[in-house]
């Protein structure tokens, strides 16, 4: 999806933090080549051309939209670093699955590594993978479809996306994912960042933030 043109949307922004509502489509860092510079770090040192060269101290996959922090100084880029090393930082997102959930909710537990012969796919690999934790809970089902709150107690690569897809967790793919699932080109991921919440970096009060999903 081109993401051209769309401005950058700022929930909360002050001298040392601004937090947006990135749309799937965009990256959040930029990738390798000429074509992948256009991403959310790259429109807020745009707008803002004081703030350090890296702001960015997490990231959402490039179709996945939502709620992400970013530091404008190297202080704050120290201190919000810390804060998700630490897994202090709070986030839940919503996501709708292809199929229904019997459970309410659970606990899943998984390990992924890429598959270099299939970038950016990840693999089941209790051996050799990073295991993500991810806490989640049933909403509601309609058309087949169940909605769902995600609690990641980890951050892995494309967490969330197979721990719904894998038989192992969820056995049902995201609506609109096209990696795991039978997503189609155009489609978009039903997986929105909704809720964020940490330590102001200067100040250490709690901020919390929310952000409706677009489906």
């Amino acid at each position: 999806m081109d993401q051209a043109g769309v401005e950058v949307d700022i929930v909360y922004g002050d001298a040392a933090i601004v937090v947006v509502n990135k749309p799937g489509g965009l990256l959040s860092v930029p990738g390798r080549g000429a074509d992948k510079q256009d991403c959310i770090v790259q429109r807020i040192r745009n707008l803002l051309p004081d703030c350090i060269a890296q702001p960015s101290v997490h990231r959402l996959d490039m179709e996945t939209s939502g709620l992400m922090v970013l530091a404008l100084t190297p202080e704050a880029h120290r201190n919000l670093s810390i804060q998700f090393q630490d897994r202090t930082v709070k986030k839940q997102y919503l996501a709708v699955l292809n199929g229904v959930v019997a459970e309410e909710q659970g606990k899943i537990e998984l390990a992924f590594r890429l598959d270099v012969t299939h970038r950016p796919y990840q693999v089941y690999d209790p051996a050799q993978g990073k295991w993500g934790i991810t806490l989640w809970e049933k909403i509601g089902v309609k058309n087949s479809e169940t909605r769902i709150r995600f609690t990641p107690l980890t951050g892995r690569t494309h967490q969330l996306r197979t721990h719904a897809a894998h038989p192992m967790g969820l056995g049902c793919p995201i609506v609109g994912d096209r990696l795991y699932g039978n997503g189609q080109p155009g489609d978009r991921l039903h997986l929105h960042a909704s809720f964020l919440s940490f330590r102001h970096p200067y100040h250490d009060k709690i901020l919390c933030f929310e952000s409706p999903p677009w489906f």
